[in-house]
């Protein structure tokens, strides 16, 4: 009786006002989408999408998030084990400060690592004059800006699965005399495999269209740090047809990426079985 009535109450339809409160959700953020759908030149797509520039945009693109991706996954998984795992003072305030640049204005987050890596920044005079290394208007300087702004995505979907993990599994096997940097190895990151698949994903695709950060350390220079974004940018001045196309590609890649990932944030749903 109990679950026939938790049942009924699963399934029961919602009311009318939130249905058409969703859809009105729904159609604002399809619009955009569809008037871009609308414009574009279908005609003419396949060239644009095989300019010299469009392409070398979207290698660079490619090439830079791959990089970028790398990076969070070697700093940004021992930063969210360390967040998850290690009680300190101040965890909440270094949290907060390494996930900052989620919610920063792009370009000020480009300011700010002119400011520190720049040629005369805080620590970019010192890597200058002691190893050469200039980052600023560089390809690695594309890297660096889209580690800065995609690594916070991997870091708090990896802290929430470690802080949700069933700890017994490790301690069991550090009771077994499995080392911690073995248990890291064998028995933790397995476990949180879906969450490193996601965040990582979703690392790859913040990177991969990155544009403030990006054009304000590294500049927009074609061949060097010119990527997608800024590509769709300058075209939207000179070629609006041709920023239709290289946009609605990024919004494709955007999109396959966010349905994929669907279950891995939110589990599988299965439809609740009635009873009586």
């Amino acid at each position: 009786m109990i679950s026939g009535v938790m049942s009924r109450r699963t399934t029961a339809r919602p009311p009318v006002v939130v249905l058409v409160l969703a859809a009105i959700a729904v159609t604002f953020f399809a619009l955009p989408l569809l008037g871009l759908v609308w414009r574009a030149p279908w005609s003419n797509a396949w060239e644009y999408l095989t300019e010299d520039d469009a392409l070398t945009a979207l290698r660079l693109s490619l090439w830079c998030s791959a990089w970028s991706t790398v990076a969070s996954f070697v700093f940004g998984v021992p930063l969210a084990w360390t967040l998850a795992r290690v009680p300190f003072r101040g965890n909440g305030v270094v949290r907060a400060l390494c996930t900052l640049s989620m919610v920063l204005p792009p370009v000020v987050g480009g300011v700010a690592l002119f400011f520190a890596l720049g040629r005369r920044g805080l620590v970019g005079q010192w890597l200058d004059d002691w190893f050469g290394i200039r980052l600023p208007f560089t390809t690695a300087g594309v890297v660096v800006a889209q580690t800065f702004v995609a690594m916070p995505f991997l870091v708090i979907t990896v802290e929430a699965a470690l802080r949700q993990m069933d700890r017994r599994v490790e301690d069991a096997a550090r009771t077994l005399g499995a080392s911690s940097w073995y248990t890291f190895r064998r028995v933790t990151l397995p476990a949180i495999r879906p969450a490193l698949v996601a965040g990582g994903v979703l690392a790859w695709a913040r990177a991969l269209g990155e544009c403030g950060a990006t054009i304000t350390f590294a500049g927009n220079f074609p061949g060097t740090t010119q990527t997608m974004p800024l590509a769709v940018y300058l075209s939207l001045e000179t070629n609006p047809e041709a920023a239709i196309v290289l946009a609605l590609v990024m919004i494709a890649i955007s999109f396959a990426v966010l349905v994929g990932l669907r279950d891995r944030w939110f589990g599988r749903q299965s439809r609740p079985e009635l009873s009586a």
